[in-house]
């Protein structure tokens, strides 16, 4: 870091590491440390986060509470491009890392730091997505790491550390798991989790019940979309965030959302990495099933080949990228006639969609039955098999090579 950035903005949690790091800018850089906490919807008492930091030395602290821009402007249009990051995995932490960037960004400007930092390793993906979103927000600004810069090796020698300099540390032989949390998701790590020939241990599900311990009885739940957007719960017209909120708890209570699955990391190590998105996956499932009502054929074919691709750029920290903006504006276009109800049963670990209707369907009942309401012109389909197998038969007739 250059010498003469004296004014620092932090990423704050209140953890361990960001509770270290907090301190250590002080005592090694002389800075003003202003500590930035950004509200996702995570659980704690934020005044509680923003006391600790002032009691460990933080100039400043500001609270932002960003959940509406979250679900809003970064949850929702990944479900528009049906993003899920390795076919399996509704991003959270992911996806919530460029927004912080972005807001810790507009603090620097407003309070005239000199540089920004943050509490990530260098073995993670956070750091990636810290620096890229910095790069395409503010090219010029000095992103501190300080985990990579201080002269502490492990976790023990920061906790000694911590307690020497007065910072309270609740790292206990029980703190087995680490977490991460935001009202769109919650991500577990670390402990016996690590080790793939163990079962998961029940007790790193928070959100969610065992689905052996589910209500027997299944519930069922009508989603409203409106341009791809949810905005209802059985007929109640809900904010972003509550309609979240209420669906993961529905979701929760029924055993639906857990994740398990061998993740590609940006750095390029697999990890074991388990999830708990109730509201997510159900979001996600039931918004694809409006598509598939509601989208041509070839629209949806295409929409297949860029979700892939936009989720890995969202995934690895490109949420600022033109590739990235790109596809989302094409995703969000097709979603001008996603709009209509969805109704999901709820049961035991399992979410099966029940029930569609929109005004925009594509599906039309006398075409697609067999009964006698049946309104397809059958002759038609003897010149449509005769074109359609115009080519094989052209091929075979010229090769003399027929297939069997």
């Amino acid at each position: 870091m250059p010498e003469r950035a004296k004014k620092i903005v932090l990423a704050y949690s209140g953890g361990l590491d960001t509770s270290t790091v907090l301190k250590w800018l002080q005592e090694d850089y002389g800075a003003e440390v202003i500590a930035f906490i950004g509200d996702l919807g995570q659980p704690g008492d934020l005044a509680e986060t923003a006391v600790k930091a002032e009691r460990i030395g933080a100039a400043k602290v500001v609270v932002s509470d960003l959940r509406e821009r979250f679900v809003t402007d970064f949850a929702f249009p990944c479900m528009a491009a049906n993003a899920l990051y390795q076919g399996r995995y509704p991003m959270a932490s992911s996806i919530g890392r460029p927004l912080l960037t972005q807001e810790l960004l507009r603090i620097a400007d407003q309070e005239g730091a000199d540089a920004v930092a943050h509490g990530c390793s260098g073995k993670g993906n956070d750091q990636l997505r810290f620096a890229l979103a910095a790069a395409a927000i503010r090219p010029g600004i000095t992103v501190m790491q300080p985990l990579l810069d201080w002269p502490l090796q492990n976790r023990e020698d920061q906790v000694a550390w911590a307690r020497r300099h007065g910072i309270d540390v609740p790292v206990t032989a029980d703190a087995t798991y680490s977490y991460d949390e935001s009202v769109w998701g919650r991500s577990i790590g670390c402990g016996p989790i690590e080790d793939l020939s163990l079962p998961l241990p029940e007790d790193v599900f928070t959100w969610t019940v065992s689905p052996r311990r589910a209500p027997d009885e299944p519930q069922r739940v009508r989603i409203g979309f409106e341009q791809g957007r949810p905005v209802s719960l059985d007929d109640e017209k809900l904010d972003p965030v509550t309609l979240t909120i209420r669906l993961n708890e529905l979701g929760g209570r029924h055993g639906v959302g857990r994740i398990e699955h061998i993740e590609d990391k940006v750095v390029g190590i697999k990890s074991r990495e388990i999830y708990e998105t109730p509201a997510a996956v159900i979001l996600h499932h039931a918004h694809q099933d409006l598509e598939e009502l509601t989208l041509d054929r070839d629209t949806l074919e295409f929409k297949r080949t860029v979700a892939p691709r936009y989720a890995g750029l969202a995934y690895a920290g490109y949420w600022f990228s033109p590739l990235r903006r790109s596809l989302a504006a094409f995703a969000e276009d097709t979603q001008r006639y996603v709009t209509g109800q969805i109704e999901v049963e709820l049961y035991k670990g399992n979410h099966r969609i029940v029930g569609r209707q929109s005004d925009h369907a594509l599906y039309d009942y006398a075409l697609s039955t067999y009964d006698r309401q049946d309104s397809f012109d059958h002759e038609a389909g003897r010149g449509f098999t005769r074109i359609a197998t115009l080519p094989d038969r052209i091929a075979a007739k010229v090769r003399h090579t027929p297939v069997g």
